[in-house]
């Protein structure tokens, strides 16, 4: 009887990966590359519902390592990031960014927030104005409940969620995977990867995750950040409506910058997405 030959996808750079322990917090997995120049910026990655830094900036961090220091964090719950039986909020996911910049040394960043991770990005400006120069907002909006169709599907999702956990198995996170990446695209082979990292996330803490980004709404408040803003528009977005993505543009006076993609640009088209947010993080340094 023959045996199949296991191939291991071979996977891109990425920075190094710490364990950064906060006092009164936690413990919280970072990626973290710091550039040879100590004058050069840094620019700290959030990541969206459901993924994780890894699977979110994979195709950007050694780019963007070339350029400035890098810091990417798993939210709680996600990926490898803090596990705790705390409810869910967007401030305490900003509140932690800012405690790990804090015991890495750091005073300043641009915040790249892409989708949830757009919010987390504005309440760290919000929060801590002193901590944040610039922000980089991605796939993202002000707001996901201002229709009655939008919260029907929050609501609907609340009540499906204990099944969704149960169907969460490595098959048909497999499927949906395959489904989101064409064969066509050079992400294809790092498949059973994409798998593995989301099987990491905690049901628990995604069902919650969703009711906290349910109520986001930042349009009170979005126009007065006061930093340099761009915002990366995916104009085929099925998940996020490119409606609502210029909409927070326009409420924070942030320079545009298109892409014709998918909710999942990062796979699909990793190139195109790589190069969107190095020239998002360009024109807020100008």
């Amino acid at each position: 009887m023959k045996t199949q030959e296991v191939v291991t996808p071979e996977l891109p750079w990425m920075p190094e990966g710490l364990i950064v322990s906060v006092p009164n917090r936690g413990e919280f997995f970072v990626r973290y590359s710091q550039h040879d120049n100590t004058q050069a910026p840094t620019v700290v990655l959030l990541h969206g519902w459901t993924g994780n830094a890894d699977i979110n900036f994979f195709p950007a961090y050694q780019e963007l390592a070339q350029r400035y220091s890098v810091i990417a964090l798993d939210h709680r719950g996600h990926g490898r990031g803090l596990r705790t039986s705390d409810r869910f909020t967007l401030e305490d996911c900003a509140d932690d960014a800012i405690a790990v910049l804090d015991r890495l040394g750091v005073s300043k960043v641009t915040a790249v927030g892409y989708s949830m991770g757009g919010p987390i990005a504005m309440l760290m400006n919000k929060r801590h104005p002193n901590r944040v120069n610039a922000l980089v907002l991605c796939a993202t909006a002000l707001e996901w409940r201002a229709t009655r169709n939008e919260r029907a599907r929050w609501r609907i999702g609340r009540v499906i969620s204990p099944l969704f956990r149960m169907l969460s198995t490595p098959r048909i996170i497999d499927r949906v995977v395959k489904r989101s990446i064409p064969y066509s695209s050079p992400v294809a082979q790092l498949r059973p990867w994409l798998v593995s990292e989301i099987r990491r996330n905690d049901s628990w803490t995604m069902n919650q995750a969703g009711r906290a980004l349910s109520k986001h709404d930042a349009r009170p408040w979005a126009g007065s950040l006061g930093v340099r803003t761009a915002c990366i528009v995916t104009e085929r977005d099925s998940l996020v409506s490119p409606h609502k993505q210029h909409a927070l543009a326009s409420a924070t006076n942030a320079t545009v910058i298109p892409v014709q993609g998918d909710h999942l640009v990062m796979w699909q088209l990793p190139d195109v997405f790589t190069a969107a947010v190095v020239d998002a993080i360009r024109l807020v340094h100008e």
